[in-house]
């Protein structure tokens, strides 16, 4: 059965506008904290938000939803997803809930749900919260003296700090290491910056001035030139650039050049294996990672293993498989050892201790493989279901049959956009090229 209001992360949409309403989310709270009433304890949830304007009018209508059914809220204030995620379980909380869009926007607005192990909800949990959404929510309202209260968690971006520094290896520093680090005015604007430099780091930053209007305005990981440039003026080591809600890294090198999620995930799996802790035999990743990725990893010997897009099932992959390395493209790595979500800072806090152990430039530690040329384009489309379409269908086979065994083929409806996502690679740049245009026309002529 479809969902109605969650897509590939969350509730997403335009703020105060349907599903991104104060209403919705009331009733997102009432419906989410009564199905997690269990027993007699206190019931708790915990509830953090980027730096967008509307996260304010988010956080007090969820907080009204879940106060109203019993649940004793924790408000912890701007602060990453992953941290979230660490302090559901650290706070024995039944729920965690995070708002954010993530790297969408300011206009944009999102609710992502944690269960008391930290964990995304699964699409079965996120159905039944929509069928309850969609009913009469008087019977969930708890009696007058069963009202939950609220509190603010004042040291919630200390708490963070502290288990970010303690994933990073304890006989290493990062004494002498010059790093830009951007945190794309959002959720980590604080903390990122303040566990780096207890690290010992030199710390230049960017993107930690948020008004509410300018996060992921031109900084941040979807747009890391601004942290490119800087790296390069202040002849730095290392740029790290952080997205809205923190949970994704991307890598600049001391050259100010982009090293995306393969490399980085390719790096940690590579390092954990040498000494002996990497799990699963590999890391899991989505369709849309490189194949060069894969092939790297084949010629040591281990496994690229691949979901759909979207890290919740990555995550699952990883917890059913028993993998401790995993993650997205996009810089969205998850390091089950550490955390259940994905985590930017933890994440890039692996990267430079293997580039303190190794002693040598980001740029040769980091770059692992050649990928393939992949070329990626997204088509707006108003059609209820354009994958349906005859015409696009058919185009779709002959694409493949195109590429043959020299590339890959996806073709996939966006999770939070009315958008076709066209990705193609291979061996052959120019074929590459020439079966995505292809594939854009007719998918342009037929569901726009």
């Amino acid at each position: 059965m479809s969902r109605k209001y969650f897509g590939t992360d969350g509730i997403r949409g335009k703020a105060n506008t349907l599903p991104m309403t104060a209403e919705m989310a009331l009733k997102v709270g009432m419906a989410a904290g009564s199905m997690y009433l269990r027993g007699k304890h206190q019931h708790r949830v915990v509830i953090g938000k980027d730096t967008r304007l509307s996260g304010y009018m988010i956080e007090q209508a969820l907080s009204a939803g879940f106060l109203s059914v019993g649940m004793h809220v924790f408000m912890l204030g701007p602060l990453p997803t992953p941290a979230v995620a660490m302090l559901t379980r650290s706070l024995r909380a039944d729920m965690g809930v995070m708002i954010s869009a993530s790297h969408n926007p300011y206009h944009d607005n999102g609710i992502k749900l944690f269960g008391p192990d930290g964990y995304k909800l699964s699409d079965e949990q996120e159905l039944k919260i929509e069928n309850l959404i969609d009913k009469d929510t008087g019977p969930l309202l708890a009696a007058t003296d069963q009202l939950g209260r609220a509190k603010r968690i004042e040291d919630a971006q200390a708490r963070y700090i502290e288990f970010a520094k303690r994933t990073f290896p304890k006989n290493l520093r990062l004494d002498g290491l010059r790093i830009v680090i951007d945190c794309a005015n959002g959720a980590s604007y604080k903390v990122a910056p303040m566990a780096l430099w207890e690290l010992g780091a030199e710390v230049f930053s960017v993107g930690i001035e948020p008004n509410g209007f300018n996060i992921n305005d031109k900084v941040g990981s979807t747009s890391p030139g601004r942290v490119s440039e800087r790296v390069r003026e202040l002849r730095a080591d290392i740029g790290i650039a952080l997205d809205g809600d923190a949970d994704r890294v991307i890598i600049v090198d001391e050259r100010g050049e982009i090293i995306d999620g393969d490399q980085l995930m390719a790096l940690i799996a590579t390092s954990w294996h040498k000494n002996g802790s990497l799990r699963g035999g590999g890391l899991v990743a989505t369709i849309m990672s490189n194949l060069g990725l894969e092939r790297y990893l084949s010629s040591r010997g281990l496994s690229l293993q691949r979901t759909k897009v979207g890290d919740r099932y990555v995550v699952e992959h990883m917890l059913t498989n028993d993998f401790n390395v995993g993650g997205e493209q996009s810089g969205h790595i998850v390091l089950s050892d550490f955390n259940s979500t994905g985590d930017g800072l933890v994440a890039a806090l692996q990267v430079l201790a293997a580039v303190v152990e190794s002693g040598k430039p980001v740029s040769e530690v980091c770059n692992l493989f050649s990928p393939v040329p992949q070329v990626l384009k997204n088509v707006r489309v108003r059609a209820q279901k354009p994958m349906e379409l005859a015409p696009v269908k058919a185009a779709i086979k002959q694409a493949e049959k195109r590429l043959d065994e020299t590339g890959r083929l996806v073709v996939r409806p966006s999770g939070t956009e009315p958008l076709i996502r066209v990705m193609a690679e291979g061996d052959d740049e120019d074929l590459v090229h020439a079966v995505v245009d292809d594939l854009v026309d007719v998918i342009t002529r037929e569901a726009i």
